[in-house]
């Protein structure tokens, strides 16, 4: 889905210049982030994530009104294999140009990953008072979430790589000067290719008066992607091949195996925020 981020700038530059009945704010969110994947045989943990935001809120009624903003979030999480013996085979080609299969094991394969992302909000707010200096808020709408930087951390205690050639029905598994072999203490990093999505946002809170200009904002929020952040053209070998050694090989990342693969943002937790006129 193709969504044009210009837009979206228009807006919230439209809002701003109308100074009439409006409020700008600021806050932090804290909760679960996930990046969850279809990627088979792979584990994720959930983790701690966080944003900061500022904003801006344009009254169109007493109740309803539209806002838009910029925030900077953070995704962190353990990834590793469903299976810590499992073989994962993907198709490269030699220095002489011959084809072959790539079979890599990896024992005990863990993955850090961290994913830093720009949010652009596009929401409709509506609010209603329930008692003195206490609103009810209901905030609904989408944002572009745009990756900054998809960072892997790779470790293995063994990393073995074989090479098999079908059309002569061979297999290689101690040519490290070739990159076949094992290797002991594997490390490596890495970065995942990204593109931006559009998320869906829920809000529902309180503000509490602390004057007559500022308020207090408190909530709970869930947001969920839809598409994929990944962009790769092929499938790759999530420990990459080396053609002149057996280490210094590229940690392409368990999600690089799939280049169809959805990979998409979730998170959820509360939202603390400061309101002013």
């Amino acid at each position: 889905m193709k969504f044009n981020i210009k837009n979206i700038i228009g807006v919230i530059v439209f809002l701003i210049s109308q100074g009439m009945a409006a409020q700008f704010y600021i806050g932090a969110q804290a909760g679960i982030g996930n990046i969850q994947s279809d990627v088979k045989g792979t584990t994720a943990g959930y983790a701690l994530g966080g944003a900061i935001k500022a904003g801006y809120i344009y009254s169109l009624t007493h109740h309803i009104g539209i806002g838009g903003g910029v925030e900077f979030s953070q995704y962190k999480q353990d990834v590793s294999l469903s299976n810590s013996s499992v073989t994962l085979t993907n198709y490269e080609i030699d220095p002489s140009t011959s084809a072959f299969e790539y079979r890599i094991t990896a024992s005990n394969y863990k993955e850090k990953q961290s994913l830093h992302a720009i949010q652009i909000p596009l929401f409709v707010q509506y609010k209603t008072n329930i008692n003195k200096g206490v609103d009810f808020n209901f905030r609904v709408g989408a944002k572009y979430f745009l990756p900054v930087k998809y960072k892997i951390e790779a470790t293995a205690n063994n990393v073995n790589g074989t090479a098999y050639y079908p059309d002569v029905n061979l297999t290689i598994d101690n040519l490290p000067e070739y990159g076949f072999g094992g290797q002991s203490n594997y490390s490596a990093t890495g970065e995942y290719q990204t593109k931006g999505i559009v998320m869906s946002m829920l809000e529902l809170g309180f503000t509490f008066d602390m004057g007559t200009k500022n308020s207090l904002y408190a909530a709970m929020f869930l947001e969920s992607g839809y598409g994929s952040i990944l962009d790769q053209d092929k499938n790759e070998s999530y420990i990459g091949y080396n053609p002149t050694s057996v280490t210094d090989r590229k940690a392409n990342g368990l999600y690089g195996t799939d280049k169809n693969a959805e990979i998409k943002p979730v998170a959820f937790g509360v939202t603390l925020g400061w309101n002013f006129k």
